[in-house]
């Protein structure tokens, strides 16, 4: 039995590029409990909570209960859950699996799988971050679940993940930024070569977001893991609707823009008091962008309309009155 084709086919709702986390999410968690503990148990009641946090930090905008993948996963023969009365799953109700003492686990064959090849536990927990998460979350998720992975070789992976990068992605979408972040103008260099700049894929690429320049965005570390976590978004709109415009020294330190009618957005979510919270973050909203350059295509209207309803948080923020 091929597991890692299993994990990849798990069956998501993908309508119209939706994101839909949830299974892979409560596969990437037993996976950590099972490396820690490969004959314990999950007991819903007492796991809820933590598969809230996660779905709210990694998953969509729209909630949904931990109890739908907790109960649906089953289907996809990678899971087992059994209650108080015996085998089987008594639904997708939060009452009823909490009340009956549901229990999830990996399914025995999958378990036995992992015993006699360790590093099946890497290769799996990997494609599942490569199919659904930017490599920006990657590390912290892992964390999150607790998820010690070996690194899995390329090769394996490939036949399952049939989509490539473009390595040259990262060059062209630095180039049309000028090495700076479209966010707040950041441009550091160790002699020649940039540091803490990164190409950010505004529709993720897990979810068919292209390595395209105009689905690319160049942002520092911080603004890079802050967008692709919901904290930021862009906007195409007119500037009129952010009321007055600033001038271009206010808005990135003496240097122009060209972004036109792209705008930051910033989540009314976000909480920080600290001056370099509202510096580097809350003063941000409804910014225009740093760049592209003349000649080169701005973000497309599609790639930002999918960011702002498949991983931008709440609503946004109005700009600052100056």
């Amino acid at each position: 039995m091929d597991w890692l084709e299993r994990a990849a086919e798990l069956r998501q709702w993908t309508r119209n590029g939706t994101r839909a986390p949830h299974k892979p999410l409560l596969l990437l968690y037993a996976l950590g409990r099972f490396q820690r503990d490969a004959d314990g148990e999950l007991r819903y009641s007492a796991v809820e909570d933590d598969l809230k946090r996660l779905l709210d930090e990694y998953g969509p905008p729209h909630r949904t209960t931990p109890a739908y993948p907790f109960h649906h996963l089953v289907s996809d023969g990678v899971w087992e859950v059994r209650t108080d009365r015996g085998p089987g799953s008594p639904g997708s109700g939060v009452r009823e699996l909490r009340t009956l003492g549901a229990a999830g686990r990996l399914a025995p064959e999958l378990r036995a799988a992992l015993r006699r090849e360790p590093p099946l536990l890497g290769r799996m927990a990997r494609l599942l971050l490569d199919l659904h998460f930017p490599p920006s979350l990657h590390a912290e998720l892992c964390e999150s679940v607790g998820l010690e992975p070996e690194p899995a070789e390329p090769e394996r992976l490939s036949a399952v993940v049939r989509r490539r990068r473009d390595p040259r992605m990262r060059e062209r979408v630095l180039t049309a930024y000028e090495y700076r972040c479209a966010f707040c103008g950041y441009d550091g260099r160790i002699g020649a070569l940039p540091v803490g700049l990164e190409a950010a894929h505004v529709r993720w690429w897990a979810f068919g977001g292209p390595d395209d320049v105009d689905n690319g965005l160049c942002l520092c570390s911080l603004h890079h893991k802050l967008f692709d976590k919901g904290v930021l978004g862009i906007e195409r709109g007119s500037p009129r609707s952010w009321g007055s415009p600033r001038s271009s020294e206010a808005e990135s330190g003496g240097e122009a823009e060209s972004g036109g009618s792209h705008r930051i957005l910033v989540s009314q979510r976000f909480v920080g008091h600290s001056p370099a919270a509202r510096e580097h973050v809350t003063a941000l909203a409804g910014r225009p962008l740093i760049g592209p350059q003349p000649g080169t295509r701005p973000v497309a209207a599609a790639h930002c309309s999918w960011h702002t309803d498949q991983v931008f948080h709440g609503n946004p923020r109005p700009a600052p009155v100056s």
